[in-house]
């Protein structure tokens, strides 16, 4: 008995041991997790977050007497310079800016090179529409030939009345063009249309010729309003082009720069900690609400912002009942044999596919077959330029709806398993029909589980890109989907989604270094929103669960 108690306690102490090893394992299997989901977050939040931090204007001379006006962006170390070893030394990478006077925003510098290195007060940053931005010092302000003001302090004071007047006109100048002359467009192109149904109809000759001249007559004041709109266009433009700051470059060059065309003017080396966080502030919300320009290196990313929002919203508008429709059929009134598991197999299978494949189908199936088919049958008169048979919003949302659905599917299963047999039973049993024990009490039970599948669904949409590059998804959208004019919700347009935005700054850019602070500051904004809306879906998981706990569980 002693022999056989000692080897029986050493392998239970073997198990013990045993035990603990793995549950070691599996803590830090864990905690390593946790640690790159943190690490990945710290990254977007530190890189992105300071991406709109304002630095300060390092003025340097060097010894071949080049002058350079820039922004520090990165130091390092150098054990040698050039192909000779030579003592080591700490290399500067600059942002100069100026890229029109020298074609690159970026530099790198030795220290030794450096004969002189300050901070001048005067030095200024101005952001601007066209060429990024200019780094230099303040001349003077002109009206035409006029000088409004001269010198550094005499030019700040009077920018800030007139450049505020410049970006009124700007604004007004946007909506002429936009509003006012798109609306004349979409009057002639529906007179055009109209023009065309009727030489494809087959009314009465004395119809057609009066409904040809109500028609001539409407495109001639059509015309005629187009005319003066266009120069009313061109005389603000010419009244925008007159206010120009005067600014010199580092290197001496001056340029003369439109009111209008400058987003901000920043004396970076003269704020405090105050005027830094508000300016932070004030980049930071252009960023979010502001539209993107320089091909969208600088300006804002609200376009794809909200394209990817919506784009996920109709997706799950879409997927969601689909998904449970079919997990209830599946679970509640399948019957039980080979077919079924195939199905099921197939559900898990689609799971899957790589999303390239959602994105031909999407291609083939809804925008040359079932969007063509309408084109043909609804808007004939558009012809050959495609309404729906072509990428667009609709078409996009429907090719993640099908790509998520098998996910909306398979978690909502598992929630109608988890429902106890008791509850249908007790409902059957009271007289309830089988259709109405699933509407009012399996389904409202199962709910959490179908938000979880949608929380799924709309986290891995809002992460696709290469689907989407096939059915709609476009590097600029000159509208959003959404505008004030009838149905106010354009399905058949193009949008811009934030993936997409990651990866065409980040790897298709023409200057990928000047860009790098937007890729991890979309990237962030991507997270977040992903975030926002999975929490929107938790909360009401959350309490569905706490409101049907004491009577189902």
């Amino acid at each position: 008995m002693g022999a056989a108690g000692t080897r029986a306690g050493r392998e239970r102490g073997r198990r013990d041991l045993l035990g603990e090893s793995f549950a070691s394992l599996c803590g830090g299997a864990l905690a390593i997790n946790l640690l790159l989901v943190v690490g990945l977050l710290l990254l977007l939040v530190v890189h992105g977050g300071a991406a709109f931090w304002p630095k300060r204007l390092l003025a340097v001379t060097l010894e071949d007497g080049t002058r350079l006006l820039a922004e520090v962006w990165e130091r390092r170390e150098l054990s040698h310079r050039g192909p000779e070893p030579t003592r080591p030394g700490r290399q500067l990478r600059l942002k100069i800016g100026n890229r029109d006077l020298g074609g690159a925003d970026f530099r790198w510098v030795d220290e030794a090179d450096m004969v002189e290195r300050r901070y001048p007060p005067g030095a200024v940053v101005l952001e601007r529409l066209e060429w990024g931005n200019f780094h230099g010092y303040l001349v003077e302000l002109r009206r035409g030939a006029e000088v409004l003001a001269s010198g550094h302090e005499a030019v700040l004071r009077a920018f800030g009345s007139l450049h505020r007047s410049a970006l009124e006109r700007r604004r007004e100048l946007a909506r002429l063009e936009r509003t006012e002359l798109g609306r004349i467009n979409r009057a002639l192109e529906r007179l055009r249309r109209e023009e065309r149904r009727l030489g494809l109809g087959a009314l009465p000759a004395a119809e057609r010729l009066r409904r040809a001249g109500q028609i001539a007559r409407s495109r001639g004041h059509l015309e005629e309003r187009h005319v003066e709109l266009e120069k009313k266009i061109a005389e603000l433009g010419g009244a925008l082009a007159e206010n120009v700051l005067v600014a010199r470059a580092p290197g001496g060059q001056t340029r003369e720069i439109p009111l209008s065309a400058i987003v901000r003017l920043v004396a970076p080396n003269t704020l405090g900690l105050a005027g830094r966080a508000r300016l932070y502030l004030s980049r930071a919300a252009e960023f979010v609400t502001g539209e993107p320009r320089e091909s969208n290196t600088e300006g804002g990313i609200f376009p794809a912002l909200f394209g990817t929002a919506l784009m996920v919203l109709l997706m799950t508008c879409v997927a969601t009942p689909l998904g449970v429709l079919a997990a209830v059929y599946l679970h509640e009134y399948a019957r039980r044999g080979p077919l079924l598991r195939a199905v099921r197999i197939a559900v898990h299978n689609l799971a899957g596919v790589p999303s390239i494949v959602f994105g031909i189908f999407g291609l083939g199936f809804f925008v040359y077959l079932v969007g063509g088919a309408m084109d043909r049958l609804l808007f004939a008169d558009r012809l050959p330029s495609p309404t729906f048979g072509t990428g667009g919003l609709l078409w996009a949302s429907l090719t993640l709806a099908l790509l998520t659905v098998p996910v909306v599917i398979v978690a909502t299963e598992e929630g109608l398993a988890a429902v106890p047999r008791s509850l249908r039973e007790a409902s059957l049993a009271l007289g309830a029909t089988k259709a109405e024990t699933i509407l009012r009490v399996v389904l409202p039970a199962a709910a959490p589980g179908a938000l979880t599948g949608m929380i799924l669904a709309m986290a891995r949409a809002a992460g696709e890109v290469a689907p989407l590059m096939v059915v709609g998804m476009v590097k600029l959208a000159p509208a959003l989907p959404v505008d004030s004019r009838f149905p106010f919700v354009h399905l058949e347009r193009k949008f811009m989604h934030l993936g997409f935005h990651v990866y065409d700054v980040g790897f298709q850019s023409p200057n990928v270094e000047a860009t790098k602070p937007i890729v991890f500051a979309t990237a962030l904004l991507l997270v977040v929103l992903v975030t926002a809306l999975n929490l929107v879906a938790i909360v009401a998981r959350n309490r569905l669960r706490r409101k049907l706990a004491p009577a189902v569980f």
